[in-house]
């Protein structure tokens, strides 16, 4: 038999917190902090709190019933959502080109485009008018409050390149584990034997499902991780962590980067410290914003199509809002820079 409801009892117990601190947090109440709101509700989300009694009791949207968007007159408002941080934003090299994939495929449907850069969660309600909106597609990550008033509004979303076990909802994805594998193999095959993540690994749903699928390509060829924890965690200090692992005589052979901005930051902070790149050590990346820096490998993400494909999806959802949460993964092109590899390597 399937499980009941979870319980605000069971949420206490998995994050040592009153039913107090819990109940609070889950109505939106005063009484908790920010930091601690945002703990309970991610700890509810992965425990299954916020899981539609539809979904658990497997009364799923008859497959034979969806509707096709083709052919709709389409009319209304989407709203595309900016988390507030500094480098997700519309001027970034990174999301600009996904918004532009987003706004350009809304103008060709004629549906009117209304942008947010992430407010805080008690705003969302006045600024906006939810019979107004027909859906919200999320552009990098998004808080947990916030995607938890987005819910309770009851519109449609589509998030991009952001997973978050409070709120189920359709996903847009490069296939990163499929691109890093490649990455890796290629590495590997090349001789390379000594290896370190680097980027903060909790930081995007994207950044973790690199770093799995580097585990998972070293596990498999019985290569030890020997992973320096610094490296993957949040504010690394490239020059402080890098200084320890030369002092120790552990520099790798190969630094594989979460994407190209913690690349560029590694090899900055290696030649600081009287590395050569690549003569030393190599570095890949990701996401193949930089070609002026010398990576051996990176990964070019189709970032218009990233936000076209998240447009074609919310159209889709509109339609079938019953139909079970689907992620789509994007495939990417790995590129090699030969002349970036170590000399002898």
């Amino acid at each position: 038999m399937m499980k009941t409801k979870v319980t605000i009892q069971e949420i206490a117990h998995f994050t040592g917190l009153s039913k107090f601190a819990v109940s609070r947090a889950l109505s939106g109440k005063s009484g908790v902090s920010e930091q601690t709101r945002d703990m309970i509700l991610k700890a509810a989300g992965k425990l299954g709190y916020f899981k539609d009694n539809s979904t658990l009791s497997g009364d799923q949207h008859n497959g034979n019933d969806l509707q096709d968007p083709q052919n709709v007159r389409w009319s209304g408002t989407i709203l595309i959502l900016f988390p507030n941080v500094r480098y997700q934003n519309q001027e970034s090299i990174y999301w600009g080109p996904v918004f532009n994939g987003i706004s350009s495929r809304l103008n060709q449907k004629n549906i009117n485009i209304l942008t947010l850069t992430e407010p805080s969660a008690d705003q969302l309600f006045t600024l906006l008018n939810p019979d107004a909106i027909r859906g919200i597609i999320t552009v990098g990550t998004i808080s947990t409050p916030i995607l938890l008033e987005i819910k309770r509004l009851g519109i449609p979303v589509v998030m991009v390149d952001h997973l978050d076990p409070v709120f189920q909802s359709d996903s847009i994805f490069t296939d990163n584990f499929a691109s890093m594998r490649e990455i890796m193999l290629y590495l590997i095959r090349k001789g390379f034997k000594s290896f370190q993540f680097v980027g903060d690994i909790g930081d995007a749903q994207s950044f973790y499902e690199r770093w799995v699928a580097y585990g998972a390509v070293l596990m498999g060829d019985n290569i030890e991780m020997n992973q320096w924890p610094e490296l993957i965690a949040p504010d690394i200090d490239f020059r402080q962590v890098l200084s320890s692992i030369i002092e120790e005589g552990k520099l790798p052979e190969v630094f594989v980067c979460a994407n190209d901005f913690y690349a560029l930051y590694t090899i900055e902070a290696l030649q600081s410290l009287g590395i050569n790149v690549p003569e030393q050590c190599v570095v890949t990346g990701f996401d193949n914003v930089y070609d002026n820096i010398p990576l051996l490998a990176t990964v070019n993400v189709n970032k218009e199509l990233l936000g076209a494909r998240a447009v074609d999806q919310m159209l889709w959802r509109i339609l079938n809002p019953e139909s079970s949460v689907e992620k789509k993964l994007i495939l990417a092109d790995v590129i090699i820079r030969e002349q970036y590899g170590k000399p002898n390597g």
